[in-house]
């Protein structure tokens, strides 16, 4: 299944060393560009995609407020920060704006493009350096620890198993093979845990579980 992407930078250079990079490799073609967030809607209505690749600090909307435009849209694509910048305001607002991951340039191209093909699967993709850092600042939340937890009680103890292991980063097979459920039924108990907990993706309910402390 091919994988439609959208490359947002506002360098033109990354622009085209991404396309030159991403463009062909297995199951990924790149189907537009933008060079500010502000234009990612346009181009989406012109070129549907499956995942967009937003840079974060543009000078006219930056790439927080473009994934919080994006995942508004109806049936929106997965959105990728692919960024230089690791702030932890940064990390965290992206994931609460509904990005499905967090990527630094410096990563192999490789890497690169099996988290583009990853997110248009639903799975969450984080830089290790990331994921470790963002477990480290969630794990300071205070009242936003209660507040998780208090999500967590909305769900059954099965759905909560399974957002546990997302919270781990398992995939759907991975899952499955732990809770021994079948996949179909994996994405059944997933689909009701983002209902219930009121998020749009797997990255925001990893986020949920790690402030939890449930992980």
């Amino acid at each position: 299944m091919e994988t439609r992407l959208v490359i947002v930078d506002d360098d033109a250079l990354v622009r085209a060393g991404l396309r030159l990079m991403l463009d062909g490799a297995e199951g990924i073609r790149v189907v537009g560009e933008a060079a500010d967030g502000g234009d990612v809607p346009q181009v989406l209505d012109a070129h549907p995609a499956d995942v967009v690749l937003m840079d974060l600090r543009m000078p006219g909307v930056d790439g927080i407020e473009a994934t919080r435009r994006v995942r508004a849209r109806p049936s929106p694509p997965a959105v990728v920060v692919l960024t230089t910048f690791d702030t932890d305001t940064e990390v965290v607002g992206a994931l609460r704006a509904g990005a499905a991951g967090y990527l630094l340039k410096d990563m192999p191209p490789a890497r690169i493009a099996a988290a583009v093909r990853a997110a248009a699967g639903g799975e969450p993709v984080l830089a290790p350096d990331i994921a470790r850092r963002l477990m480290d600042t969630v794990a300071a939340g205070g009242g936003e620890a209660r507040a998780a937890r208090q999500a967590l009680d909305r769900l059954t103890g099965r759905e909560r198993d399974v957002a546990v292991e997302i919270g781990r980063g398992s995939s759907n097979a991975e899952i499955g093979r732990r809770l021994y459920l079948s996949v179909p039924t994996v994405k059944a108990h997933v689909s009701s845990v983002l209902v219930k907990l009121g998020v749009e993706n797997r990255t925001q309910v990893a986020l949920l579980v790690q402030q939890a402390g449930a992980a």
